[in-house]
């Protein structure tokens, strides 16, 4: 961290429109990757984060209102701007939600006291992608993208309405972006190829994993099943985190209706968490939970028999779910209801923590699940195989380390060009991503926030 007035010896901007407290998705991530390189001596860590809003897509009610604020957390300084947050994902909304991500970015870049030495972007926000782009070249300081999600592919696999239009705009969105980078991070070497095949020179790609972001759990399973009011001789199947489209969490519901001496449980939000409310209140077997909080989440994981990840079978290379890193640690084996040649699939190999069936197929989700259920000894031995993995290929340390090797290895790489001056010339002043005159950090409008953030 900065102490006093002297200048930091690195300072860092990571663009991420999902942060913490978000608990899904990418936020737990770039929170994580943030708090660790503003732990570094010396180091100043600046992000530039969107409103707490996923996996639910509704703002967190702490910050409903609020257009721009500043909060410190961990030793981070976090500017959030205000966006559109579609309730229901469509090709039409998500565009709206992008560009209200670029025009309040663009309107009020966040203020630093100093150029950054490197910006660095969390995708598949195509809008925080072209800011992060944009801000690298006004400081001409490297540019690395980490790819989380491939946001071309997505939109012609995920299933939102208009997304197979969408997907070449976006494709050329993406490659644009991608093509100002220094370095490129991609979470999985299934991505590689359409990285490279966008352009992206493979010398200038490195693989930089996810990794567990969740603790190992504390209470017994005993304990946490009587909470939740399961059965001690239930087999309790449970999938966590978004319910969206590309999940096909219907799958899992009809599986339900098949296998009735399993109770099918679905925790956490989304798009889709009513319709599958509606599906689910027809089968006595079947329950939908809410997201647990942060510290009951690892001990609700390892309660359940089975963890179960399912996506619709367009779904092939845009994205590895990041709950898996989840479920390894947790010590439960796994049932992937995915496309065999998917970046998921090849997890789950890798791994050797669960079991392959074709997505989209209740039937065939059933009959493994069942399977299961009826032989303990496999389940615990692949249950103890994702442990195993997640100990040895997915620590928090050694993943922060690539990420921190990527954004040293990019800083001693030329610089870019300097941007190209327009209009009247001024730029802004040395040092600065925002307008001059006000103190860093400084919030434009909303509530002050606490250390520990929203709610």
């Amino acid at each position: 961290m900065v102490h006093g007035s002297a200048a930091p010896a690195r300072r860092v901007l990571l663009v991420s429109t999902n942060y913490a407290p978000e608990q899904a998705g990418i936020g737990p991530y770039a929170a994580q990757l943030a708090e660790h390189w503003a732990a570094r001596d010396g180091w100043e860590v600046h992000v530039l984060a969107g409103m707490p809003h996923y996996p639910a897509w509704r703002t967190d009610p702490a910050w409903r209102g609020v257009w721009r604020a500043t909060e410190r957390r961990a030793g981070v300084l976090v500017h959030r701007r205000r966006h559109t947050v579609p309730p229901r994902q469509t090709a039409v909304r998500r565009a709206l939600y992008e560009a209200s991500i670029l025009a309040h970015g663009l309107l009020a870049p966040p203020r630093l006291p100093g150029r950054p030495h490197a910006v660095v972007a969390q995708l598949p926000s195509l809008a925080g992608g072209a800011l992060a782009a944009r801000f690298a070249r006004a400081a001409t300081a490297p540019f690395v993208p980490v790819v989380q999600d491939l946001v071309g592919a997505a939109a012609a696999q995920s299933g939102i309405r208009g997304g197979g239009r969408a997907a070449a705009p976006a494709a050329t969105v993406e490659r644009r972006v991608l093509a100002a980078a220094t370095l490129v991070g991609v979470i999985h070497e299934s991505f590689t190829d359409r990285v490279a095949a966008m352009g992206v020179p493979p010398s200038r790609i490195r693989c930089v994993p996810n990794w567990t972001h969740t603790a190992r759990p504390t209470r017994s399973r005993a304990a946490t099943r009587r909470r939740l009011g399961w059965g001690p001789h239930e087999k309790v199947v449970l999938h966590s985190g978004n319910m969206g489209l590309k999940q096909g969490l219907d799958v899992l519901l009809a599986a339900a209706r098949l296998a009735p001496g399993l109770r099918i449980v679905l925790m956490g939000d989304g798009s889709q968490r009513a319709h599958l409310a509606a599906l689910a209140a027809t089968l006595p077997n079947a329950q939908l939970l809410p997201f647990a909080a942060e510290r009951d989440f690892p001990d609700v994981l390892a309660a359940a028999d089975v963890l179960a990840v399912t996506q619709r079978a367009s779904v092939l290379d845009m994205s590895v779910p990041s709950k898996l890193t989840s479920y390894f640690a947790a010590g439960r084996p796994v049932v992937g209801s995915v496309a065999d040649g998917g970046g998921t699939a090849g997890e789950l190999r890798r791994s050797a923590a669960g079991v392959l069936v074709p997505p989209e197929d209740p039937a065939a989700l059933a009959a493994a699940l069942r399977a299961l259920a009826a032989d303990p000894d496999r389940a615990a031995a692949l249950g103890a195989a994702g442990r195993a993995y997640a100990t040895t290929h997915l620590g928090r340390g050694r993943a922060l380390a690539r990420l921190t090797g990527l954004l040293d290895e990019a800083l001693t790489l030329p610089p870019p060009a300097p941007a190209p001056r327009r209009g009247n010339g001024r730029r802004h002043p040395a040092g600065t991503l925002g307008r001059a005159g006000q103190p860093p950090g400084h919030a434009l409008s909303g509530p002050a926030r606490p250390a520990g953030g929203a709610g």
